[in-house]
């Protein structure tokens, strides 16, 4: 094989590669625009409908009877994120922009210990009941710069239907809290990390 011949072949694949990695990277900014947040004219984020099929990220518990009756969030935290955000974490260890990361409560069933657990069939524990409420918050630098580049979302603290629409929350009510107390970019990750790190 001459050096011409070699040199034509080396050519093709440098091309194809780049080709291959062009595609690719197209792809994934497509699957960011096609699972973008929506909005209202007034700028209210719009409920995604499809987000139990959306990668399940952990469930924290915080369950009322283990804080004197009075936990902030009673519920399961079921974290699901959009896959594009999912992947893009993945492969960078950061958030994108456009990221939204939805939290759905889960009542406990009722407990019949003093502790809150019940027992059934795998053993005494905490259990899973009625949905109840969703927040959503969602990374945009631009539009959410007074908040460390995220938007904090209340669609209902109660069983479904949720509201279809909701305006940004308060700085106070959400923003502050993951400023001072997550593990890093506004995000809890620490809780997610078994599923988020695998390998």
């Amino acid at each position: 094989m001459n050096g011409k011949h070699t040199r034509g072949i080396a050519a093709t694949l440098v091309l194809g590669s780049a080709l291959i990695l062009g595609l690719n990277g197209g792809t994934r900014a497509e699957s960011m625009r096609a699972s973008a947040p929506q909005w209202t004219a007034d700028g209210q984020l719009i409920l995604p409908d499809d987000y139990h099929r959306w990668v399940f990220l952990g469930s924290p518990l915080t369950p009322n009877a283990l804080n004197g009756g009075e936990a902030g969030f009673p519920e399961y935290h079921n974290v699901y994120v959009h896959p594009a955000a999912f992947d893009a974490y993945r492969r960078t260890g950061q958030w994108p922009e456009g990221t939204i990361l939805l939290k759905e409560l889960q009542r406990t069933l009722d407990g019949r210990a003093s502790d809150g657990s019940r027992v059934e069939a795998s053993g005494r524990g905490y259990f899973p009941g009625q949905r109840n409420g969703i927040d959503i918050a969602v990374k945009d630098s631009k539009r959410f710069a007074d908040t460390n580049g995220w938007g904090f979302f209340n669609f209902g603290h109660h069983a479904p239907p949720y509201a279809r629409s909701a305006a940004a929350a308060p700085k106070a009510s959400c923003a502050g809290c993951h400023e001072q107390n997550a593990t890093a970019d506004m995000v809890f990750s620490r809780f997610y990390a078994p599923i988020l790190e695998a390998r």
